[in-house]
This record gives structure tokens, C-alpha cells and sequence, in this order.
């Protein structure tokens, strides 16, 4: 598997919207569990009021990527490889 970053914007306009969407994408990441596995997701406050979020994906392309975004019915506005990680500090709690 590679690891992606999936950009959704303006997704979601309340939390409780999020939330659900992150429900139904752990369901469909356990269906497609031999091709996909959600490591992380960052919420961004968008200028139109709206959520949006910067995901990290390890996929077996973009294409399980794109299908997973269908079956949770969630945006995938862009799919960027990632090339490589540097770490400067740990993720804060």
C-alpha cells in the first residue's frame, strides 16, 4: 500500500455532520479492508463557515480511494501522493 493525502473541502457544515461521515467511513474502510486503511484525519475550518478535512490514506491506489469516497459518500476533491515523511515532532494530543 502508498500512503495519500485526500483533500475534502467543505464537506460538512456542523460536527455532528463530520461525525457521521466519520462513521460511515470506518464502515466502508472495513469492507474494503484489503485496499484501504484511514490513518488520520486533520477537520479545517473553512472560509465559507463550512468543515473540510486533510486526511491520511494508505491505499492500494487512488482508484480504492475514489471508491471508498463513494460507498461513505464522502468529497474527494484531490488525492496527493505522498513521497516521503519527515518528522519533526510528534502529533500533538
Amino acid at each position: 500500500m502508498n500512503t495519500y493525502i485526500i483533500l475534502r473541502r467543505s464537506g460538512w457544515s456542523t460536527p455532528e455532520e463530520l461525525q457521521e461521515a466519520a462513521a460511515r467511513s470506518e464502515q466502508a474502510g472495513k469492507e474494503m479492508a484489503e485496499d484501504i486503511r484511514w490513518i488520520r484525519s486533520y477537520v479545517m475550518g473553512e472560509n465559507s463557515g463550512k468543515l473540510g478535512t486533510v486526511c491520511v490514506y494508505q491505499a492500494s491506489s487512488p482508484d480504492a480511494i475514489r471508491r471508498h469516497g463513494d460507498i461513505a459518500l464522502l468529497p474527494v476533491d484531490e488525492i496527493i501522493p505522498v513521497m516521503d515523511t519527515v518528522i519533526k515532532r510528534t502529533d500533538p494530543q
